[in-house]
């Protein structure tokens, strides 16, 4: 069943961003770029901060570690933002309408809430631990928890493109 996308999303689209962004041979190209090399930064500071939460990395101070990686991902997440702003400008009528952009969109409203709330809680717990010391099982959960939601939120943006 086909329905029309909302008006602000037609009108985003038609509006001349849209237009200059579609028709740009430099800026969707080089947005498309952006979204993957900010991927890649995010996933990799992700990677780093939940491994250490999940126990990895032991001989490293766990505070430093993922505080660094944290404000690591946190930049590179508004570049993945910021660059995927740009993408959808040019086709919002489209992609929001489609069904596997709509879950990505809601795992990543649920991963920023979990980085938010019992990610909070895990670094906090990290300022007592030093090298070495076992991490706490809410952190360890909090860190696998946290891979699984931005594994899926990268393989639902891969997908979105064949689908």
């Amino acid at each position: 069943m086909n329905h029309p996308a909302p008006d602000f999303l037609v009108a985003l689209e038609a509006s001349q961003i849209g237009a200059l962004i579609r028709q740009s041979v430099w800026i969707y190209p080089t947005a498309n770029i952006s979204h993957v090399i900010a991927i890649v930064l995010f996933a990799g500071a992700i990677a780093v901060m939940d491994l250490r939460l999940m126990g990895a990395l032991a001989g490293s101070d766990p505070a430093r570690v993922v505080r660094g990686a944290r404000r690591a991902a946190i930049l590179a997440f508004l570049a993945v933002l910021l660059s995927g702003g740009v993408l959808f400008v040019a086709e919002a009528s489209h992609v929001a309408l489609n069904p596997v952009f709509q879950i990505k969109m809601a795992l990543i409203a649920f991963g920023f809430a979990h980085a938010v709330f019992l990610g909070n809680r895990a670094v906090r717990a990290l300022d007592t631990l030093g090298p070495q010391a076992p991490m706490p099982s809410f952190a360890r959960v909090s860190g696998a928890l946290s891979m699984l939601i931005w594994i899926g939120v990268v393989g639902l943006g891969r997908y979105i493109a064949y689908n």
